[in-house]
């Protein structure tokens, strides 16, 4: 039996491969997978339950295919897609999670998070990010017709680019003290997240205890995704078949 764990797809009409990787992947996972977790930033940006563009709808459709084989979806909240919502789940029967969930992984707990709280250094983002996950902020940018959301998504992202490029590497990758403080205040030695777009396992000394943070790696060209089992872990990579290629 395995747990698969992937983050930070950022779905988009734009990128039509990403699309079809993540159909491949869905459409392959293995018979003995228990859950799928998916960490945070499937879509590049969610507007809304109300989204019906069949860019998105084809994807709400695969993940309902993927749960109707009674395999269990949790999708986290990232910093693109924090919009996800009841109707969401209801469409694809996939569960959300909160951020900071701790699951029993194979004997290990395990704290699953997006990652984007922890890159404390990154004042403006959080300053954002406290701002955008405000319920009154939320409630007013759903209420605005479709196509102003879309308007106003594609400012903040573009002016999210600008400020990314603008920003020393340090600052925009996770805090090592806030990662321990959220351990210990959840009382684990073990943590997998996304958002950093930086693929890595790092062991380190919590309170005289090993401890380990993984990170998980964003889709473009390829894919991959995290496979735990009680043997271990394994970093599985996705590469499109040669047919779905070809629709390229």
């Amino acid at each position: 039996m395995s747990t698969l764990f992937i983050s930070d797809l950022h779905l988009d009409a734009s990128h039509p491969t990403l699309g079809r990787l993540f159909a491949q992947f869905l459409r392959n996972i293995p018979d003995d997978c228990e859950a799928l977790y998916i960490l945070g930033d499937l879509f590049e940006v969610w507007l809304g339950d109300d989204d019906a563009r069949p860019e998105v709808t084809q994807f709400v459709d695969l993940l309902r295919e993927t749960t109707a084989k009674d395999i269990p979806v949790y999708v986290l909240h990232g910093n693109r897609d924090f919009l996800l919502g009841e109707k969401f789940c209801a469409d694809t029967g996939c569960q959300l999670i909160q951020q900071n969930t701790v699951i029993d992984l194979y004997g290990q707990r395990t704290l699953l998070c997006h990652g984007d709280s922890l890159c404390t250094d990154d004042e403006a983002h959080q300053k954002f990010r406290a701002l955008v996950l405000s319920d009154a902020w939320k409630n007013d940018f759903l209420s605005k017709p479709f196509a102003e959301r879309v308007a106003i998504a594609q400012g903040l992202r573009d002016k999210s680019r600008e400020e990314t490029r603008q920003k020393p590497e340090a600052i925009i990758d996770v805090n090592q003290s806030a990662v321990e403080a959220l351990m210990r205040e959840n009382q684990v030695n073990h943590m997998i997240h996304g958002h950093t777009h930086r693929p890595a396992l790092h062991e380190f000394d919590l309170d005289g205890q090993s401890a380990t943070r993984l990170v998980l790696s964003d889709w473009d060209e390829t894919g991959s995704y995290l496979n735990v089992s009680a043997a271990g872990y394994q970093v599985q990579d996705i590469i499109l078949d040669d047919a779905l290629q070809q629709q390229a």
